[in-house]
């Protein structure tokens, strides 16, 4: 004389609501992953930028010095002397060019650092929150699918 529990009616009440999925941690999670999205994209884009800016003024540099040095000169020696002359510039200017794209792919890493940094604790108390909710919400939905059961065994 024992009675069989109806768990088709339990598993009913558990898929009908009685654990219900809070989709807004979801939502907020999305909305987070976007705005990181987003700030990532402005960090890159401005750094591409203004690396652009500077291959474009090393280019203009160049081209101007190589219009010295092409200059029709009066005596052999000073083909030689234009020629030393465009290497040690070229070379100067490529060092502060390479310093100023180093300065931009520093400026990157620490922007990039900050940036994880704050989406890693955004998405923390996201997930916490969440998960609050979600515990909340089980454990209220188990103690009323367990007084449904303790009614329906009697």
């Amino acid at each position: 004389m024992t009675n069989t529990k109806d768990f088709s009616n339990m598993i009913k009440d558990m898929m009908g609501g009685s654990f219900p999925v809070d989709m807004s941690a979801m939502e907020d999670a999305f909305k987070t992953s976007a705005s990181l999205n987003e700030k990532l994209s402005s960090v890159a884009l401005e750094a591409a930028g203004k690396s652009a800016e500077i291959s474009n003024k090393w280019a203009i540099d160049t081209l101007s010095k190589l219009n010295e040095m092409s200059r029709a000169k009066a005596e052999p020696a000073d083909y030689a002397k234009a020629m030393t002359d465009f290497a040690a510039a070229s070379a100067e200017v490529a060092a502060e060019n390479m310093a100023a794209f180093a300065e931009i792919a520093k400026k990157v890493q620490m922007d990039t650092v900050e940036l994880m940094m704050a989406a890693g604790k955004d998405m923390t108390e996201d997930a916490s929150a969440a998960m609050k909710k979600a515990t909340d919400g089980v454990t209220a939905a188990a103690k009323k699918a367990t007084t449904a059961a303790a009614k329906a065994a009697k």
